[in-house]
């Protein structure tokens, strides 16, 4: 933790070595191969988001900030390259560093993290913790790896075979070992589109969304004289959101992993495209700088737990403990919950062991409605985090996901 402060009242105070989030902004989170990004490079998606938080914090100057920390999943050499490219590209100084982070699903979050434990620690006094991620452009040929040392696939070690377990399999584990009905978990897909749904038509995205302008190629008529023309495109809203999501319409549909299994299409998280950023000081940095005012609240903490492999889901139901175990803080405490949905299995699974209020969890809806662009999730749910909890009028946030290989991971987060 940012300080040792323990228990609601502790944590609710300021104190100058706190680390302050001044901005957290995404890309719309569109479906991949056929959404509004699919032509986007995931350094794209991520110079839109710096540019933003730049645009975001006139106040302040380009070289306070430090260091960027960007999660990426698939990205080709793991996105240094094309991620310190895309900052230098839309304005960053050469003095601000960058590396990009792996966690699976839990990428940008621990880019958050490692940011903030920088700023603890006294390493730097301001950075960015963003995600990026086109799986459009990168799930086929890399998610699954093609060549492993063979040892690993004939592993004595069940758990070492299991690193690389369909995720849609460990979803059936979890919903046949704990009793999580197709029923239920079709039900808790139909309640994300629906809150996703009414969040957006009520305009509840606008502030934390960077609008991204596309080209799209347009067919012309024979007499325009050009049979192709580029079409400037402004991408604006999510687009997997199921409006009219039922209960009829997801029972239509086919289990995706196992013939008689209950792991839809439906009920399971998109593929997506999206890009995030979180803009973090020190608390006594943002104080000299005169920039109090701007900030939107504070990251506490993060922990991370190992699970078993072949029912990664269960991921958020043991580092939750962990992490309100380690800041002294209630269930009762936290105001809104952000936890990804991966499958409705797992996400069912853990709300029910956690005993959580429903009400409480993803009230704009998750990543069976909005999408999951791997890298990027964490910060995506700290961008949707932040303006719900002003919103609500809530002080105290948790965003968590489970992590594929088998991990699990949670950060608490206050607003001011």
């Amino acid at each position: 933790m940012a300080n040792v402060h323990k228990g609601l009242n502790g944590i609710l105070q300021k104190y100058p070595g706190d680390v302050v989030i001044l901005s957290a902004l995404r890309t719309p989170i569109t479906r991949a191969y056929k959404g509004g990004l699919c032509n986007a490079y995931p350094e794209q998606m991520l110079a839109a988001v710096l540019k933003a938080t730049l645009t975001a914090n006139p106040n302040l100057p380009p070289h306070q900030i430090q260091e960027i920390s960007v999660g990426t999943v698939l990205s080709e050499l793991g996105g240094s390259k094309a991620g310190r490219m895309a900052a230098c590209h839309v304005g960053y100084p050469e003095t601000t560093s960058l590396h990009t982070v792996n966690r699976a699903c839990a990428s940008s979050l621990q880019a958050i993290t490692a940011v903030a434990d920088a700023i603890t620690t006294n390493r730097i006094d301001c950075g960015i913790g963003a995600g990026m991620e086109s799986m459009t452009r990168n799930y086929e040929s890399k998610a699954i790896p093609v060549e492993l040392w063979p040892k690993l696939r004939e592993s004595p070690s069940k758990d070492a075979r299991d690193c690389i377990m369909a995720m849609g399999t460990t979803s059936e584990n979890i919903a046949k070992r704990y009793g999580v009905t197709r029923e239920d978990q079709d039900k808790f897909a139909v309640s994300s589109h629906r809150k996703a749904s009414e969040a957006q038509k009520k305009g509840l995205f606008d502030d934390e969304i960077v609008p991204m302008e596309m080209n799209k190629l347009a067919i012309n008529e024979p007499q325009e004289g050009h049979l192709f023309t580029f079409q400037r495109d402004i991408i604006t809203k999510d687009d997997g959101i199921r409006h009219s999501a039922n209960m009829r319409s997801m029972a239509m549909l086919k289990p995706a992993f196992e013939a008689t299994g209950t792991s839809t299409a439906g009920n399971s998280s998109q593929i997506s495209d999206g890009a995030a950023a979180v803009l973090m000081m020190r608390r006594s940095t943002a104080n000299e700088l005169g920039l109090s005012s701007a900030i939107m609240g504070k990251w506490v903490s993060s922990q991370f737990a190992g699970v078993a492999p072949d029912e990664m889901g269960i991921g958020p139901a043991v580092a939750i403990p962990r992490l309100l175990a380690a800041t002294g803080i209630r269930t009762e405490d936290v105001g809104i919950w952000e936890i990804n949905e991966a499958f409705a299995s797992q996400a069912l699974y853990c709300i029910r062991l956690l005993g959580l209020d429903m009400a409480k969890v993803n009230p704009k809806g998750g990543g069976i409605a909005l999408g999951h662009p791997l890298g990027a999730t964490g910060a995506r749910q700290v961008s949707t985090l932040l303006p719900e909890m002003k919103r609500q009028q809530q002080q105290v946030g948790v965003v968590s996901m489970c992590v594929g290989t088998g991990m699990g991971m949670a950060s608490l987060f206050i607003r001011e």
